[in-house]
């Protein structure tokens, strides 16, 4: 029995396989090691009946979780999960790893993750190529769930939403500044609250004005991340995974179109590609 986890730092998915087929599956809160101590990990894990029965069948598992970029890192997040899983062989990699494994098997292309986070790198079939990317919610992510969540709270904030936008946003979630300040400067976790409005992007996604801060928001990405890759590496396929690139296809293949590019995947959810790759 195996197990494949992949997590950004919102939510981490739970995919367990027997002899390739699959027989449970949950979410969990992400379990970026940036972020998310032993303490609160364990006990995040207690409260998943699944894992709680499984445990001691599972003897592979495989996770890919943002923030295991270190060897340092990935050694804390192994240690964590194996005081649980006392009798599997957990191997961790980042999130950018298991999302170029998922859409690439052990091919070449060029990969991107437009999830809760951003990224992007080449990928020869076996490794990932080095790059100074992945600077975490505040200094980068541009692109992502949670930079599209900061565009929103700042044309809320600022009032520059249309008016119809601005209703809905202050029904739906009911916040004055006061509070969304101190949810971005003072909470805990502030990129899962972040993340969170991409719920609103979704549930408006007709809109002119939205689609034009999506526009610009994987407009920001291309230059960001995804040029400066394709020159090193021209004539590359391009691939592209997470919660974002799969609810904005529409959006990001419009975008690409303005670039010359051609889009060859984008999956929503690579947690099965991932289980499918592992079991088999």
């Amino acid at each position: 029995m195996i197990a494949v986890v992949y997590s950004g730092s919102k939510t981490a998915v739970w995919r367990i396989a027997n002899e390739g087929k699959l027989i449970a599956e949950c979410s969990m809160p992400g379990i970026n090691p940036c972020f998310v101590d032993q303490k609160t990990l364990l006990h995040q894990l207690n409260k998943k009946s699944i894992l709680i029965n499984h445990a001691e069948q599972i003897k592979r598992i495989y996770v890919f979780a943002a923030g295991a970029t270190s060897a340092d890192r990935k050694a804390e997040l192994e240690t964590s999960l194996g005081l649980f899983f006392k009798h599997s062989k957990i191997t961790v990699e980042n999130d950018l790893y298991g999302a170029a494994k998922a859409a690439c098997y052990n091919e070449k292309g060029i990969v991107g993750i437009l999830g809760s986070g951003a990224n992007c790198s080449y990928f020869d079939g076996s490794s990932l190529e080095e790059n100074n990317f992945g600077l975490g919610f505040i200094l980068g992510d541009e692109g992502s769930a949670n930079y599209l969540g900061k565009s929103i709270l700042r044309n809320f904030l600022q009032e520059k939403l249309p008016l119809d936008l601005y209703k809905k946003f202050s029904k739906k979630y009911d916040l004055n500044r006061t509070e969304i300040l101190e949810k971005v400067y003072k909470k805990t976790l502030a990129q899962q609250f972040l993340s969170s409005f991409l719920e609103f992007f979704i549930e408006n996604r007709a809109h002119e004005y939205i689609q034009r801060l999506i526009d610009k928001a994987f407009e920001v990405y291309f230059d960001t991340y995804l040029l400066p890759t394709i020159k090193l590496h021209p004539e590359t396929q391009i691939h592209f995974v997470g919660i974002v690139a799969g609810n904005f296809q529409d959006r990001l293949r419009v975008v690409a179109q303005r670039h010359g590019l051609e889009i060859t995947t984008i999956t929503k959810e690579p947690i099965y590609n991932l289980l499918n790759y592992y079991s088999n």
